[in-house]
C-alpha cells in the first residue's frame, strides 16, 4: 500500500513513518514532490486545515493521504499560538522564533498559569472515506527550552 503524507516538516514525517513502522507501507510526501504547491491552511481549526491539505493532495496524487495539523494551545493566552502555531512569529518563521515569541509573551507568568495543551488531528482520507482522529496532550510551558531531539514547541513543552 502507498500512503501520501500531506507535509513538508521532516519531523512529523519522521514521526508518522515511525509509528507506521509495522504495517507493509511505502511512504511519500511533499518533500519527494516539489511540484505541489503549498496549501494554504485557512481553517479556524485543526481539523479543518488537516482536511483542506488531505483533499487536496488527494485530488492531486489519487492516494491515500494522511494529514495532520497540530499546535499548541497555552490556556491563560486564550489558546494561543494554537492553529498559529507553525506561524506564530510570522509567515516564514522557524521554531526558534516561534519559540522565542511564546517565552516573551509567557515572560512574567508563573508556574500555575503555565498550563497548555498540545494537540494533534490527523485525517486519513482514501477519496471515499474521511478518519478524523484526535489527541491532546496536557503540561505546561516552562521558562527556557531545553533538550534537542524535537522540533516545533517541544523545547518548551512538558506533559
Amino acid at each position: 500500500m502507498k500512503i501520501f503524507i500531506a507535509s513538508k516538516n521532516k519531523g512529523k514525517i519522521n514521526e508518522i513513518k515511525y509509528c507506521l513502522r509495522r504495517m507493509d507501507v511505502e511512504f511519500s510526501s511533499l518533500l519527494d514532490t516539489p511540484d505541489i504547491p503549498d496549501i494554504e491552511e485557512t481553517g479556524k481549526t485543526f481539523e479543518e486545515n488537516a482536511w483542506l491539505k488531505a483533499e487536496q493532495v488527494f485530488k492531486l496524487t489519487g492516494m491515500p493521504v494522511i494529514a495532520d495539523d497540530s499546535g499548541l494551545e497555552v490556556d491563560i493566552l486564550n489558546g494561543e499560538p494554537g492553529v498559529y502555531s507553525a506561524r506564530y512569529a510570522g509567515e516564514n518563521a522557524s521554531d526558534d522564533d516561534n519559540c522565542n515569541k511564546l517565552l516573551e509573551k509567557l515572560t512574567s507568568v508563573k508556574d500555575d498559569d503555565r498550563k497548555a495543551n498540545f494537540r494533534c488531528v490527523i485525517v486519513f482520507y482514501d477519496g471515499a472515506d474521511k478518519n478524523v482522529f484526535e489527541g491532546v496532550c496536557t503540561g505546561s510551558v516552562i521558562y527556557e527550552k531545553r533538550g534537542d531531539n524535537g522540533f516545533g514547541y517541544d523545547p518548551l513543552f512538558v506533559p
